[in-house]
C-alpha cells in the first residue's frame, strides 16, 4: 500500500476480527466484489454493455461517468433491482445470485441510494433496525432497538435522537441516517450514491471519517460522485464508466483529475451540427434575476429571448430539475424573474400558467399524464380545467384533434387510453396540452426525449422549433449534451446548483462543454459566452 493510500484510509485501531467486521472474505487475494460481462438491455436501450467493476476488500472504490454511462443501472444490478441479461457476479470469490433486493441484503450489500430508502413516518430507530430489531417473540425490545440506533447514530457523528420522525429531520440529517442504517446490517459491501449532494462540509467530514472507519475493518465501499476533488480525497482506486463499458481503471494516488476528466470524456467528440435557426435578436422574454433555494441552487444572470432556445447542461444533482420546479411555482425557492421586462410572481404552478409558463416534465407518466383517461382528455386537461372527467368526451376531443394531428401523435383515436401509447406518442400529448390551452410564453422542457428512440426524438424537437419560431421561450434541460448542442442557441452549464458558463454550440465544441459540466471550469483558453451575473 502507498502512503498515499495510507492517508487516504486513515487509521483506525480496530483491525479484522473486531466487533462488527465481516465474517467472510478474509483472503487479501480474493476481490470482495467482481462483475464480469454485465449486459442490461430496456427497450430501445443498451444500459450495460459488457461493464466489468472490480473492488477489493478494505477500499473505498470510486464509480465515476457523465449521466448515461450505465452506473445507475450496474448498482441496481448489484443490489438485486434488476437481473442482468449476461454477466456473472462473484461476492468474495462465490458466485452470487442476487434476485431481488431483500436477496441482496442477505449477501451482506447496503445501498445508499440518493433518493433516501427511508420510511419518514417512522423514527430514526424505527428505521435503523426495521426487519431486524432485537425482539422476544413478537415484542420488540424497545429500549434495546434506541441504544442499538444510538449508537449507529453516534458512529456517523450525528446528534439528533433516535425518537424523531424521520420526516422531521433537515435533509442532511436524514442522509446521516441513510448511512447509519447501513452500518446496522452485517454489511461487507456498503454502496454510496451521490452522499455529498445534500451535505454540507462538515456532515461530509463524519461521512468520510465513516468511510474510513469501515475500510480499515476490512469492509469495502463504493462511492459514486461527480465531484472529482472528494474522489480523490476518499477513493483508493476509480472504475470509469462510459456509453454502458467500463473503459478505465485507475490507482488515485498516481492519477490527475485531468486524467479521469479524459477517461469520462473518451476521445475529443467532433462538433455536433448545431442549429441553423437565425438567432433571435429580440429583447429577453425571460430573464431570471435570482433562483435561490439554501442548499440546491443558487442561479442567476440567465435569460431566453423569444423565439430561443437555451439549454440547461450539468451532471445528475447540477439544479438543472430544481431550477425548472422553481420557475413553475412547484419547488420551495426565492424567485425573481421578468417576463418581457415585467416582474412576475411565481408562487404557485397556477400562477406560472397565468403568467404563460408550461412545464414538460421529466416523469411524464408521474407528472404529465393522467394514464385513466383518453388521449384527448389529457391533451386538452389545462384548457378544460380542473376536472375534465366531468366534461363531455366531445369536448375534449373537439379542442385537442387539430393539435394531436399537427404533432403526430399515433393513436388508435382520441378515446384511447394515454397510458397505452407509446413513451415518444405520450410524450407529444404532455406537449399537446399545453399548445392546446394556448398562450405560451416560456417552454420549460425537462429531459424531454428520456426513454425515447431517435425518430421519436427527432419529432419532438422538430415540434419544440416550430414552437420557438412561434415566438416561445423555451428553456431545454437534458442530461444528452449532444442534443444540446445540436438544437440549443445558446447552452448554460449548472455545477452543484450554480450557473458557470454559457457557451454557443456553433463555436464551441461539445469536449469543451463537457469538461465545463464535469468539473465546473471552463478549460484554459476557452471564453464562454456569458458568465452569471
Amino acid at each position: 500500500m502507498s502512503p498515499q493510500e495510507t492517508d487516504r484510509r486513515g487509521t483506525d485501531s480496530e483491525g479484522p476480527g473486531r466487533e462488527g467486521t465481516p465474517r467472510r472474505g478474509t483472503d487479501p487475494e480474493i476481490p470482495r466484489l467482481t462483475m464480469r460481462g454485465i449486459v442490461k438491455r430496456f427497450p430501445g436501450t443498451l444500459a450495460n454493455d459488457g461493464a466489468e467493476l472490480i473492488v477489493r476488500a478494505g477500499e473505498t472504490h470510486c464509480l465515476l461517468g457523465e449521466n448515461g454511462a450505465g452506473k445507475s443501472t450496474l448498482m441496481k444490478i448489484l443490489a438485486g433491482s434488476y437481473r442482468p441479461d449476461e454477466g456473472e457476479i462473484l461476492l468474495d470469490g462465490e458466485p452470487a445470485v442476487l434476485t431481488s433486493p431483500q436477496a441482496g441484503l442477505a449477501a451482506g450489500i447496503a445501498v445508499i441510494y440518493q433518493e433516501l430508502d427511508l420510511v419518514p413516518d417512522l423514527t430514526v430507530a424505527q428505521n435503523l433496525l426495521l426487519g431486524h430489531a432485537p425482539s422476544t417473540g413478537p415484542v420488540i425490545r424497545r429500549r434495546e432497538r434506541a441504544e442499538l440506533a444510538r449508537a449507529a447514530v453516534a458512529r456517523v457523528g450525528g446528534d439528533f435522537s433516535v425518537h424523531t420522525l424521520v420526516r422531521d429531520l433537515p435533509i442532511a440529517a436524514q442522509q446521516l441516517t441513510a448511512v447509519a442504517k447501513a452500518l446496522t446490517s452485517d454489511a461487507r459491501l456498503i454502496v454510496m450514491d451521490e452522499p455529498s449532494a445534500t451535505l454540507g462540509e462538515s456532515d461530509l467530514r463524519k461521512v468520510f471519517e465513516v468511510i474510513r472507519s469501515l475500510t480499515a475493518q476490512g469492509r469495502s465501499v463504493i462511492y459514486i460522485s461527480h465531484r472529482l476533488d472528494e474522489v480523490m480525497e476518499i477513493g483508493d482506486r476509480a472504475t470509469v464508466m462510459r456509453d454502458g463499458r467500463s473503459v478505465a481503471v485507475r490507482d488515485l494516488a498516481t492519477t490527475t483529475v485531468g486524467q479521469l476528466v479524459d477517461d469520462m470524456i473518451g476521445e475529443a467528440r467532433e462538433l455536433v451540427r448545431p442549429t441553423e435557426r437565425a438567432r433571435p435578436q429580440t429583447p429577453p422574454m425571460l430573464e431570471i434575476h435570482r433562483v435561490h433555494s439554501p442548499g440546491l441552487i443558487d442561479i442567476a444572470g440567465v435569460e431566453v429571448r423569444a423565439g430561443e432556445i437555451v439549454g440547461l447542461a450539468g451532471l445528475g444533482g447540477a439544479g438543472r430539475t430544481t431550477l425548472l420546479k422553481a420557475l413553475f411555482g412547484d419547488a420551495p425557492a426565492t424567485v425573481s424573474v421578468t417576463l418581457e421586462g415585467a416582474a412576475v410572481r411565481l408562487g404557485s404552478p397556477a400562477a406560472a400558467v397565468r403568467a404563460g409558463l408550461a412545464l414538460v416534465p421529466e416523469s411524464r407518466k408521474e407528472q404529465g399524464l393522467m394514464p385513466g383517461l383518453s388521449v384527448g382528455r389529457n391533451a386538452a386537461v389545462t384548457a378544460l380545467g380542473r376536472r375534465p372527467w366531468l366534461l363531455p368526451h366531445r369536448v375534449g376531443r373537439r379542442l385537442s384533434a387539430p393539435v394531436l394531428t399537427g404533432l403526430g401523435v399515433r393513436c388508435s383515436s382520441p378515446d384511447q387510453l394515454v397510458g397505452e401509447l407509446s413513451g415518444g406518442n405520450q410524450q407529444k400529448v404532455v406537449l399537446a396540452k399545453w399548445i392546446t390551452k394556448g398562450g405560451i410564453r416560456v417552454l420549460l422542457l425537462d429531459e424531454p426525449t428520456r426513454g425515447l428512440d431517435v425518430g421519436a426524438k427527432a419529432d419532438l424537437y422538430r415540434q419544440v422549433r416550430h414552437l420557438a419560431d412561434q415566438g416561445v421561450a423555451v428553456l431545454l434541460a437534458s442530461s444528452e449534451l449532444s442534443e444540446l448542442t445540436a438544437n440549443a442557441d445558446r447552452v448554460w452549464v449548472l455545477h452543484e446548483g450554480r450557473n458557470v458558463a454559457c457557451f454557443d454550440p456553433r463555436t464551441t465544441d461539445e469536449n469543451t462543454i463537457a469538461h465545463t459540466v464535469i468539473t465546473g471550469v471552463t478549460p484554459t483558453g476557452v471564453t464562454p459566452t456569458g458568465a452569471p451575473s
